[in-house]
């Protein structure tokens, strides 16, 4: 199984559980007197579109390098993170106001066995954020991290959500609204989750220098290429799960255009072969 099948895989194991969890947390906090869990509910609505989201950019981000798209179709997958951070500050934004506004309703305390199913989504939420960052590293996927994130927040707003409801129920009357102020609380995390989510993604749109790693390990494949006696400039743009690379070379200044060109074919035979997730490379032969 390659990247982008790996990835989308994962996208499906995140959008079954994103509708099961919306479900029982919206269910649990109507019968539960919870508004923090009605909160933690809409956030896994909204979970669910960001995932269908995430998972038509993989789909899209696998089609070939056509005529109009030399370098593939991989720089969706930042547009898609895009929007899938505007999710997360939208479904922010809701639950911060619906927050505000049953701190300022009266209601009755939270029930006691909303704590087990909270107890439960969490540990399922934080499993699932594993899950999902470990294939997103994997596969170099920066929408499918987007996503691992949403579990993480989900999991926030149900730690937030679970102090809330237990200071309510360990304080008793005038605490009632302590699920709410956590839910406020959360929806704060979220923000600033979506700004962790948004910035790499805006350097990798933007190409901006992030790969010093792997320039490190260009070059050191490079070295073990016979005839190629150092590298110059290497530039790295990200597309998807590919780095498309510039890479200048240096040779014996007294060997043919045509070895110089067999040897630049050599280096890059061994940078695909050794650094598979290598896209486009271009090689620019120095004499030195």
């Amino acid at each position: 199984m390659n990247n982008e099948q790996s990835a989308i895989r994962t996208t499906y194991f995140s959008i079954a559980g994103n509708i099961v969890l919306a479900v029982i947390k919206g269910l649990a906090g109507i019968f539960g007197n919870s508004y923090a869990l009605i909160a933690d509910a809409i956030e896994s609505t909204t979970d669910i579109f960001s995932s269908l989201l995430v998972l038509f950019g993989l789909k899209y981000a696998k089609r070939p390098a056509d005529e109009n798209h030399p370098y593939g179709h991989g720089k969706i997958e930042p547009l898609i993170t895009f929007l899938v951070v505007g999710f997360l500050i939208t479904s922010a934004t809701i639950i911060a106001y619906e927050s505000i506004m049953n701190i300022l309703t009266p209601h009755k305390t939270p029930k006691s066995w909303t704590l087990l199913v909270l107890g439960t989504i969490i540990l399922w939420k934080e499993i699932s954020y594993r899950v999902v960052l470990k294939k997103s590293i994997q596969t170099n996927s920066s929408s499918l991290k987007a996503d691992a994130w949403h579990h993480r927040s989900d999991a926030i707003t149900s730690v937030m959500a679970f102090i809330g409801i237990s200071i309510a129920l360990i304080f008793g009357k005038g605490y009632e609204t302590a699920d709410d102020w956590a839910a406020l609380a959360a929806s704060l995390f979220i923000f600033y989750n979506g700004y962790l989510i948004f910035r790499p993604a805006l350097g990798e749109i933007m190409d901006e220098h992030l790969y010093d790693d792997l320039i490190d390990e260009i070059r050191e494949v490079s070295s073990t290429v016979d005839g190629i006696l150092g590298t110059e400039k290497c530039f790295i743009r990200k597309a998807g799960t590919k780095y498309h690379i510039d890479l200048h070379a240096q040779v014996d200044g007294s060997i043919s255009v045509k070895e110089g060109h067999d040897l630049s074919h050599k280096l890059k035979d061994r940078l695909h072969r050794d650094i598979p997730n290598i896209g486009h490379v271009l090689i620019h032969i120095e004499p030195k």
